[in-house]
């Protein structure tokens, strides 16, 4: 999750929108306050939200609703609180059944026995990434992650966003297509019914048969971990002034 040589990027990726794009007047978003983001669940299932953060003291989320088909909930992201910065990532877990403090669990991106919140980190899924850090000018930072699996399209839509004239900040993450059709055969998840529902990347840490055709039909989001060394490549993304984002959850299996 937001690997060292991502934040590298990051780093050098922020001098070249200082000197070529941001006015310099602007200033970021999290010095107004925290920032929302909205959950919008179009996949054709309920999905159970979950979220894990880095190593970095990070607070993570202690509850995170439950959206039926067709259901929407805001959230918003605790980064002004200490320490001043907030870095995880947020997914949907698919196929849940028991009863939560106990014997709950998941088809797709189980973490723990709690049905609003995460014991554990979590099981291959899609994933929608964040850095938001109130000390950083071009935060917050975010992308589309099919690193560990491809298990339902997201895409990431920032709002309220004010973009300087000729910017290519605050751009849309991920694709709504649903990839798990051009998955290869050996990485492909079964539900015990015979229902294909997960992709799951071989090895995230080079190409693969899996990367190729994860990237070949959504060059927005990282098909594998060193992607963003790629030349050309549309992985990440920044929006320094926005109000918040909303994580879309689209048609899966």
């Amino acid at each position: 999750m937001l690997s060292r040589m991502r934040r590298r990027l990051f780093a050098v990726a922020a001098a070249i929108v200082v000197a070529s794009a941001v006015s310099s007047t602007a200033t970021p978003a999290a010095a107004a306050g925290n920032h929302t983001v909205t959950f919008v669940n179009h996949s054709g299932q309920t999905v159970w939200l979950g979220s894990t953060v880095n190593a970095d003291q990070s607070v993570n989320f202690a509850s995170l609703p439950t959206l039926a088909d067709g259901q929407s909930a805001t959230v918003t992201v605790p980064e002004t609180s200490a320490p001043g910065h907030w870095r995880g990532k947020f997914f949907a877990r698919q196929g849940c059944t028991g009863t939560s403090g106990r014997d709950f669990h998941c088809a797709v991106g189980d973490c723990g026995v709690y049905a609003d919140h995460c014991a554990t980190g979590e099981q291959p899924a899609s994933l929608a990434e964040f850095n938001f850090d109130t000390a950083d000018g071009l935060a917050p930072w975010y992308d589309v992650s099919y690193v560990n699996a491809f298990s339902l399209p997201i895409t990431i839509e920032p709002v309220n966003a004010t973009v300087p004239p000729g910017s290519t900040s605050c751009g849309s993450a991920g694709c709504p297509e649903n990839l798990l059709s051009y998955c290869p055969a050996e990485d492909r998840r079964y539900s015990p019914g015979g229902t294909l529902i997960n992709c799951v990347n071989p090895n995230r840490d080079a190409p693969t048969s899996y990367s190729d055709a994860i990237k070949s039909h959504c060059p927005k989001a990282y098909a594998w971990s060193k992607q963003d060394t790629e030349p050309g490549n549309q992985t990440v993304y920044q929006c320094a002034s926005c109000s918040g984002f909303t994580i879309t959850f689209h048609g899966g299996s």
